[in-house]
């Protein structure tokens, strides 16, 4: 599978960024208003949910809700992505985001660990954290979806052999929906990518989201 090449590159340059302009926790401009009375996704995750080099409104969030919406599901999706983002760094915010949303999220879409993996960091570190990830979420009773990464090529088999199974066995250990891999019929596309070759542009998240919408409108009437 060709797969992010030359990435560990552009990962630093990504962190040294930071850009929580292009997409972050607090960006939400150009989101459709908020639903009273309708369900709540939390989208958390790095740069691929924050809207790196796209318009807040070209995000993976912003499209998420507006199909939602299209399909006919009273929704607001709350864009939680912080671009640089590794497990350990999510996992220091997490009780921050969730206590400072309005009430308790219908759904929190996970999308973490390609950093981890872009820094070369261990495999059981990344599954740890996203461990304690999950268990904080179950613990208030949010039910989950997991939009997972694979490891490049260049990272070897023993690291791909380590992480890749990271996404699938929590889905199953926290009965969560899951969608294997987030940039899945894009990545192999130039054209649908940035010049970085990681982030997709707003083509590719359009892609991106007309096949992970169906799984979340089902993952939303989830008994």
């Amino acid at each position: 599978m060709l797969l992010l090449q030359g990435l560990t590159a552009c990962s630093r340059e990504n962190d040294a960024a930071q850009q929580p302009s292009q997409g972050s926790s607090n960006d939400m401009g150009a989101a459709q208003a908020p639903i009273a009375d309708g369900k709540l996704i939390l989208a958390f995750g790095d740069s691929l949910y924050a809207g790196y080099g796209v318009e807040p409104r070209q995000s993976f969030p912003a499209m998420l809700e507006q199909l939602l919406r299209k399909d006919g599901l009273a929704v607001t999706v709350q864009n939680a992505g912080v671009s640089g983002d590794t497990t350990a760094a999510a996992l220091r915010r997490l009780a921050f985001t969730l206590d400072g949303l309005p009430r308790k999220p219908d759904l929190a879409m996970v999308n973490l660990g390609g950093n981890d993996m872009l820094r070369g960091i261990d495999p059981t570190e990344t599954r740890k954290n996203l461990i304690a990830i999950c268990e904080d979420l179950h613990k208030r009773g949010i039910p989950i979806m997991l939009t997972g990464m694979v490891a490049a090529p260049n990272m070897g088999k023993d690291y791909a052999a380590r992480f890749n199974p990271i996404y699938g066995d929590l889905a199953e250990r926290y009965d969560a929906v899951l969608y294997p891999f987030f940039l899945d019929g894009v990545i192999t596309r130039p054209e649908l990518m940035q010049a970085d070759s990681v982030h997709p542009k707003p083509q590719g998240i359009a892609l991106i989201t007309s096949k992970v919408e169906p799984l979340v409108a089902k993952a939303l009437n989830r008994p």
